[in-house]
């Protein structure tokens, strides 16, 4: 609806689409690729999730399985670490390397890792800044009320925020994977490779997924005037 209302819109957003795009394509690929290779010790992304898990004496941390194409995460509120049915069941290298990443993520809330902790307390504002700036700043272009658009650069910033906090924490949670894979005897040093190549592709999608927020950013900062645009 944004860009009938102001194609300016799709200057900003355009790249961000196009790094979006080619940042899942290659997330995909990559994981469809290696879902084919079987880990040598055959265990699924769930057994070694549990390998790592308890390796750390992270034992009451539940895994489950959830809906969904790579829709894996773990839920630190509940401490359960959720698998899609292609990590959860397969015994590739994929579904392993995925595992252990969100594996990862229960280890930085076990040893209360900062930037985790500072992206879980800025979930609630984020949520209602991605819905509720974009609903303030559409108002603000159909009623020409320069407030409500800044209100909406306001609660925005926050989900710029949230997703520049999530590059380090998703990057740490792959290094702390990449590591333990190997350490606890789930993969072999020649599989990590193999393994770490998901996690690196996946990580691509959260740095097309920062700059489209940061991009979207500045388009309300220019609608706003605060970049030397006019908001008319």
């Amino acid at each position: 609806m944004l860009a009938f209302i102001d194609p300016l819109y799709f200057v900003f957003l355009l790249p961000a689409l196009v790094l979006a795009g080619l940042a899942t394509l290659k997330t995909r690929t990559t994981f469809n690729h290696y879902s084919r290779v079987r880990s040598a010790n055959g265990l699924t992304g769930a057994q070694a999730a549990r390998h790592m898990l308890d390796a750390r004496g992270l034992h009451n941390v539940r895994i489950e399985p959830v809906r969904g194409f790579l829709s894996d995460h773990y839920d630190p509120r509940s401490r359960v670490l959720r698998l899609s049915p292609d990590v959860y069941r397969s015994p590739s290298l994929s579904a392993i390397g995925v595992a252990c990443h969100e594996a990862g993520h229960a280890l930085q809330h076990a040893s209360g890792y900062l930037w985790l902790n500072f992206r879980s307390a800025l979930v609630p504002v984020t949520q209602f800044g991605s819905h509720g700036s974009y609903i303030l700043f559409i108002m603000g272009l159909l009623f020409h009320a320069p407030g409500l658009i800044k209100i909406a650069v306001l609660l925005f910033s926050a989900v710029v925020l949230f997703s520049i906090i999530t590059l380090p924490v998703e990057w740490n949670a792959t290094v702390r994977a990449k590591q333990l894979m190997v350490s606890t005897g789930i993969v072999s040093e020649r599989e990590r490779r193999a393994a770490g190549a998901v996690l690196n592709a996946a990580f691509l999608t959260y740095v097309a997924s920062a700059f489209t927020a940061i991009m979207t950013l500045l388009y309300y900062l220019l609608r706003a005037g605060l970049l030397g645009g006019r908001n008319d």
